[in-house]
Order: C-alpha cells, then sequence, then structure tokens
C-alpha cells in the first residue's frame, strides 16, 4: 500500500517511479563504484610509472619477475566489493577433500602417495591453475595456487579437467594418477610442507 502511495505522490509530481527501479538503482550503483575503483587504480598505475625513471623500473621489476598471488587478490577484492560474476548454488561435491592413500613417503621437493590405478585426484583448495605440462622428476603436472597462498603441485597425472589460468573451488577433480604414484609438493613462503601437516 505505501508503495502505491508514494507512486501516487510521485505521479502527481510528474513522474513514476516503480518499485524496481531503486533496486535497480543499487545495482547501477555498486557497479559503476566497482568500474570506478578499477579506473582509479589503472590511472594512479600510470602516475606512479610515469613520475619518473626510478618508479618506472621498480614497477617493471616487480611485475615481471614477482609471482603475483591472484587468488589473494581475488579473495580480497570478494571482501571488499563482492563477487564480481553471480554464484550459482547448483554446485555438487563429489569428493571429500582428502587425497585417500594406501601410503606415503618423501620424494624429491615433496611426497610421493600410492594410491589405487588410475586413481581421481582432486584439488585440496580453492585456487587458479598457473601450470599444465610435464616437469622433471613428476611427470605430466598440475600446480595450483591456491587461496591460502600455497602453490601445490600434483604430479603424474593423465586426464586432465583443468586448463591454464582456470579458477578451481575446493574439490574440483583435476585428472587421474597414470599409475599407482601421485606426486604431491606443497610450497608456502619458500617452504615445503607436509601433506598431513597442510591437512591439519
Amino acid at each position: 500500500m505505501d508503495e502505491y502511495l508514494k507512486m501516487h505522490k510521485n505521479k502527481k509530481k510528474g513522474f513514476a517511479v516503480s518499485p524496481d527501479s531503486s533496486n535497480k538503482k543499487k545495482i547501477l550503483n555498486k557497479y559503476l563504484t566497482r568500474f570506478m575503483l578499477a579506473v582509479i587504480f589503472f590511472l594512479a598505475s600510470i602516475i606512479f610509472t610515469n613520475m619518473s625513471d626510478k618508479n618506472l623500473l621498480l614497477y617493471k621489476e616487480y611485475v615481471l619477475t614477482e609471482s603475483l598471488p591472484f587468488t589473494k587478490i581475488k579473495g580480497w577484492y570478494e571482501d571488499l566489493f563482492g563477487s564480481v560474476l553471480p554464484k550459482s548454488d547448483n554446485t555438487q561435491t563429489v569428493m571429500s577433500g582428502k587425497l585417500v592413500y594406501k601410503e606415503i613417503d618423501d620424494y624429491l621437493d615433496g611426497e610421493v602417495l600410492t594410491v589405487s590405478s588410475k586413481s581421481l585426484v582432486n584439488s585440496l583448495t580453492s585456487g587458479v591453475v598457473v601450470f599444465s605440462g610435464e616437469k622433471e622428476g613428476y611427470g605430466n603436472t598440475v600446480i595450483i595456487q591456491g587461496i591460502d597462498g600455497a602453490d601445490i603441485w600434483y604430479g603424474n597425472l593423465e586426464n586432465v579437467s583443468v586448463s591454464l589460468y582456470d579458477y578451481l573451488e575446493s574439490d574440483t577433480i583435476i585428472g587421474s594418477t597414470i599409475d599407482e604414484h601421485l606426486y604431491l609438493v606443497i610450497k608456502k613462503d619458500n617452504e615445503y610442507i607436509k601433506y598431513e601437516d597442510y591437512q591439519s
């Protein structure tokens, strides 16, 4: 009733406002704010690099030599401004969140897990695929940069179902093992972490 009276008053003033228009304005303001923040960041970067050659060299050195934590940046952005894309609620968890193995031993920089032959491998955490290909000693490998800052290597894979720069939710199936060995390396802040310590 209040909405009807409000519309009626606005009609007398010469314009009509539907109940949905305030929601549309809120959504428009939300996206306009995000766009303006991106423009401000872009312009600030240009101004910073044009101030001096030293700033330009510093910017190039950092951007070209450091590995940016994309997943952390995405997490910060979503905490501050919300998700860019709407989240679908029709996802279902297929895996348990932990890798099922019979035995675990040290191997090169990480560990080798003895699993069932052709075992499905799921991602331990949400993150971005930053490498997919051959690694010496590990075979066909997928590296995922997790939202917690850890780089997780999954080696000795076949039937890889992810591509470079894909964003994966936790428990997404990555592929399957070629045989009964899964090579796993977990690295965070330039330190190697044991699988059991990472899970705890």
